[in-house]
């Protein structure tokens, strides 16, 4: 699908001069709101800063890079060139949480030159939006600077305000980014942290990221003096940042900017910084709901290795392809199919992608699910052993196309592959080249234990959803997540793009070894379908435990491919009330979730159309339901509503609402 785009771009030049303290280069967003100066110091070291509404939210900040055995790039330049750009299109999305996206900006490229004998140039572009602030660094192709290694990035951050930040650490090789948000002042992270990490104040919010990483490191932040947040890049196994060819862009580094929470949630400007979709046909890309063989296994009623338990066989996928059909799911995913399960696998990793255990009849489990419209979600879980991985790269995807699998699950449980960090360059290169061999085999990916996502789902659109975050699994073996949680995914995590959190657990109490259990409501577990946005997403449960409760037609019903998305009302780590339309139909849907506090909201349906009248089916915390004490009474009742109605959720403790706006014909 190609997009739909109203485009102009005008292209002024500006006169060449020496850029000083007196004389700024500025740009400004669209509607003015925005500002962003650059500045040249007397040592000719540039520096930028942003405004909004007149006022400083990022101070004096050092730009520029220490390079291995050579001069550093941070001082002694004269400007060279600049350009101002303002450019204003409308493209569509294959899928996605909105369908039509608004890409409006204006730019300033700068050229800087050394003053020194070297004569090398840096070129400094920054997109100004409404909602936002994208900038990066490009070192063009030129006879001093040609093969290079980055040791630093000196990009710098420095908040002129001391703003409570929601961070989680970055270098947390056991888990990743896979960690529960905390909250602290700027002043106060001592930590090296990941990104996205979202700050907050009296009516300011903001997000910093990145968009496009595309071989180079991925970007953490260190507090170096009080309030200066800078880049950290993770690094190779030798210490090398990245590793470099003239002419290179860097990934662009992104400030989400609002008056809100949910301001950040409805930005576009990470995806808007990413190329548009290179692939020439994306009509076997389609989002949709999944179940299949993976709770058991954490909750340890089955297992993943072959044997007794083993969950991957033949009569176990024909049950879930049964149950997909009947209740309007489009996939089922197996994993444990293929050999090299045994033993230590999270530290060896010696899987092979294209041999299924004697139990799992691939051929018989591909037609069965073919003749019932399912597909099929294989898994290749590669133990961190990329090298293993790569050389069955090609022949793991010929075995998808032979048996018409076009969803695929990777995982890298093991986070250090030969040694090298799990962010770094070198784990950047080949998640990429995976991407790249599944858009060949048109295979839609769904990546567990990823790099983080930057928005390269604009590019290639078949990179559906990702983890990179503490999601449900961790309920079944772990403390689990608080309430909280959920809350705060959307505003941090979520930022970056979808997230599988696999909900849908009925389930909530189940019975193991351990005292472990699901920490929401049941109307919450409904709730997060809407909350939290994936193309594919998962009901999570066993069958079993669906089968006659009338919970699920809420899963059955709500889609994955939405038109609009609204936050009626958000608090982070309290409370977040989300609102989206379905591509396909005129309905409506809401998911309204709380933290361990009970709360009443009252919600405006002026997001309806006026004129039509709708039935509100509400999935909502029944009486006396609690997170701790009574997580399953939930109330499932009917109304008619329009655009004047104003609905009163009531949301248990550690719950939820879910509501489907029908339209009345």
């Amino acid at each position: 699908m190609k997009a739909l785009a109203v485009l102009f771009t005008i292209l002024v030049t500006i006169p060449v001069a020496v850029c000083g303290k007196e004389k700024p280069l500025e740009v400004s967003s669209p509607d003015k709101s925005i500002t962003v100066r650059l500045t040249l110091k007397d040592n000719g070291a540039p520096v930028y800063t942003i405004q909004r509404n007149g006022q400083t939210l990022i101070a004096d900040s050092k730009l520029g890079f220490i390079l291995k055995d050579q001069p550093a790039l941070t001082k002694d330049f004269n400007l060279a060139d600049a350009k101002r750009t303002s450019f204003d299109e409308t493209w569509t999305q294959p899928w996605g949480e909105v369908k039509s996206i608004r890409n409006q900006y204006n730019s300033l490229v700068v050229t800087l030159e050394e003053q020194t004998a070297l004569k090398r140039k840096l070129v400094l572009a920054f997109r100004v939006y409404n909602d936002g602030v994208g900038f990066r660094y490009e070192i063009p192709q030129q006879p001093n600077l040609k093969d290079f290694v980055i040791i630093d990035e000196l990009t710098e951050f420095t908040f002129a305000h001391n703003l409570d930040a929601w961070w989680i650490p970055a270098y947390s090789e056991d888990m990743d980014s896979e960690c529960l948000f905390r909250k602290n002042k700027v002043s106060e992270l001592e930590d090296k942290v990941h990104t996205p990490i979202t700050f907050e104040g009296s009516n300011i919010y903001l997000s910093i990221h990145e968009a496009a990483l595309v071989d180079y490191a991925a970007m953490t932040l260190v507090n170096t003096n009080s309030q200066t947040l800078k880049c950290d890049l993770v690094p190779w196994a030798n210490g090398d940042k990245v590793v470099a060819t003239a002419p290179m862009k860097t990934p662009w580094r992104t400030l989400q900017i609002g008056s809100k929470p949910g301001d950040l949630v409805t930005s576009h400007l990470i995806l808007n910084l990413n190329e548009p979709n290179i692939l020439s046909d994306v009509s076997w890309i389609k989002p949709g709901k999944y179940n299949g063989i993976w709770w058991g296994m954490h909750i340890k009623t089955h297992t993943w290795e072959g044997g007794l338990h083993h969950g991957a066989t033949t009569e176990n996928m024909k049950t879930m392809i049964d149950f997909a059909s009947k209740h309007k799911l489009s996939a089922v995913l197996a994993e444990g199919w293929n050999e090299g399960w045994e033993g230590d696998w999270t530290a060896d990793g010696n899987f092979n992608f294209t041999k299924p255990y004697p139990d799992y009849d691939i051929e018989a489990i591909s037609n069965y699910a073919r003749e019932r419209n399912i597909g099929l979600i294989s898994h290749h879980e590669t133990g961190g052993n990329v090298a293993n991985y790569e050389r069955q790269l090609e022949d793991a995807f010929k075995f998808c196309a032979k048996y018409d699998i076009h969803r695929l699950k990777t995982g890298y449980v093991n986070r250090r592959p030969a040694g090298e960090h799990h962010q770094g360059q070198f784990m950047v290169r080949h998640y990429h080249k995976v991407m790249e061999t599944a858009a060949r085999y048109k295979v839609m990916l769904d990546v567990h234990e990823p790099v983080k996502d930057t928005g390269l789902r604009r590019t290639y659109p078949n990179m559906m959803t990702r983890e990179g975050a503490r999601g449900t699994e961790y309920e079944a073996w772990s403390t689990g997540n608080p309430p909280a949680h959920t809350t705060i995914l959307p505003f941090t995590r979520c930022l970056g793009g979808p997230l599988d959190y696999t909900p849908g657990i009925f389930d909530i109490q189940f019975k193991t070894e351990g005292a472990f259990r699901v920490h929401t409501t049941l109307a919450k577990q409904l709730a997060l379908y809407v909350v939290i946005y994936s193309p594919m997403h998962m009901a999570a449960d066993l069958p079993q435990n669906y089968e006659g409760n009338p919970a699920f037609k809420f899963i059955e019903d709500v889609p994955t491919d939405w038109e609009y998305t609204l936050i009626p009302d958000a608090k982070i780590g309290e409370y977040v009330t989300t609102v989206r339309k379905d591509r396909n139909s005129n309905d409506w849907y809401l998911g309204s979730i709380t933290n361990e506090e009970a709360r009443t909201l009252s919600i405006k349906l002026d997001f309806l159309p006026k004129g039509k009248k709708y039935k509100a089916e509400i999935y909502q915390d029944g009486r006396d339901a609690d997170v701790t004490t009574n997580p399953l009474p939930i109330d499932i009742t009917t109304q008619p509503v329009d655009a004047g109605t104003v609905l009163k959720l009531t949301l248990a403790k550690g719950g939820g609402t879910a509501i489907r706006f029908a339209e009345v014909k």
